[in-house]
């Protein structure tokens, strides 16, 4: 069966983008994967705000997120938790054998300035880890006061996450003072999962040079290395630079300001019609992502059973709840390449759908 991903990722891909990943092979230490590599460059640094170069990573994000704990931390890292993706970082933290402290906030609250602020003033830290839009409850922190806050400290990398908010807000990654900056693939920019997306600092390439068990594959030093000879450390998934090269061109094509402003637009759409059927926004208020809505099953709908009838009737799926959170909230994502036109037919499918589905036992 056919149908269509209205989930926070991976999300709908586009028959251009999968028409670009089947060009021909080329090889990865040959002059045609240099004249690729190099010709995405300037995009990806525009849509980075950046100077400093972007690297490639055949991965998740979560090799890249693991990768620059293992480049920056020496004395202690400050994890910021405030939801599923955010909390496993303080879990990878440990697992990498680093001393970490864990921040946590209310799965539906936002990272508090103030909080960091207290933490980071302690002196004990030399890094930080922030998940710019936590996915599982569709929370968006401040990231401006965030970096506000952690460019007081001159010593503290900042490590940020922003694979599900990366090309529907701004992030001004060099404005910003942000170290290091990870998205991926298959979220809002509408590609396959499997690659990985970072661009970093000076100082974080110096410090990563300082850093004796960084390992390999996700070593920045490494990555700047190969970058400088227009290439990546490890044989990388030329089929999704492919159809990154594709992506950058609808992009620019589209201009950064207004897939900005239809990202917003969309997700107000889906806000504004799913809370006139009596659901709640389950983020704190005003900080709700813009890459996709977070509900509260307040109403106590079988949210499995919405799902089914949406995937065996309308041929398309939204999600019902992540982790702790599973039916007792929904998701649907307007990321992407999705339209006034796309949107407006998920929705009246869900109204149908909603017509059918039966109540659970508890809300």
């Amino acid at each position: 069966m056919s149908y269509k991903l209205f989930i926070p990722g991976p999300i709908a891909v586009s028959q251009k983008t999968l028409q670009a990943m089947a060009q021909g092979m080329i090889g990865h230490r040959s002059p045609d994967f240099v004249a690729l590599y190099n010709a995405i460059q300037p995009d990806l640094q525009a849509l980075f705000y950046t100077k400093d170069p972007v690297y490639l990573s055949t991965s998740s994000a979560w090799g890249v997120m693991e990768g620059a704990i293992r480049n920056v931390v020496k004395k202690k890292v400050l994890n910021c938790m405030n939801g599923a993706f955010s909390d496993k970082w303080y879990d990878v933290s440990l697992r990498c054998g680093k001393q970490a402290t864990a921040l946590k906030a209310e799965w539906r609250q936002p990272v508090a300035p103030e909080a960091v602020r207290r933490e980071l003033a302690t002196g004990a830290y030399d890094a930080v880890t922030i998940i710019h839009n936590e996915t599982s409850c569709g929370c968006m922190s401040d990231i401006n006061a965030l970096m506000t806050v952690v460019r007081e400290f001159p010593e503290v990398i900042s490590i940020i996450d922003t694979v599900s908010s990366f090309s529907v807000v701004p992030i001004k990654k060099d404005e910003l003072g942000i170290d290091v900056l990870i998205t991926g693939s298959q979220k809002a920019l509408a590609m396959p999962p499997g690659l990985a997306l970072v661009s970093v600092s000076k100082r974080t390439l110096e410090r990563a040079a300082t850093m004796a068990d960084r390992g390999y594959y996700f070593d920045f030093v490494e990555f700047q290395k190969n970058h400088e000879a227009g290439m990546t450390p490890s044989t990388p998934c030329i089929a999704l630079i492919y159809a990154l090269k594709s992506k950058l061109e609808d992009i620019k094509a589209e201009g950064i300001e207004a897939r900005y402003a239809r990202h917003a637009r969309l997700n107000k759409t889906v806000r504004d019609h799913i809370t006139a059927k009596g659901f709640t926004m389950f983020p704190k208020a005003g900080f709700g992502a813009v890459s996709l809505n977070c509900f509260a099953n307040n109403l106590g709908y079988d949210l499995s059973a919405l799902n089914k009838t949406l995937k065996s009737k309308h041929h398309l799926v939204i999600d019902g709840g992540y982790g702790k959170l599973k039916g007792k909230t929904f998701r649907i994502s307007n990321m992407g390449d999705e339209t006034d036109e796309t949107i407006a037919s998920m929705l009246a499918s869900f109204d149908a759908a909603l017509a059918e589905c039966p109540k659970a036992v508890a809300a």
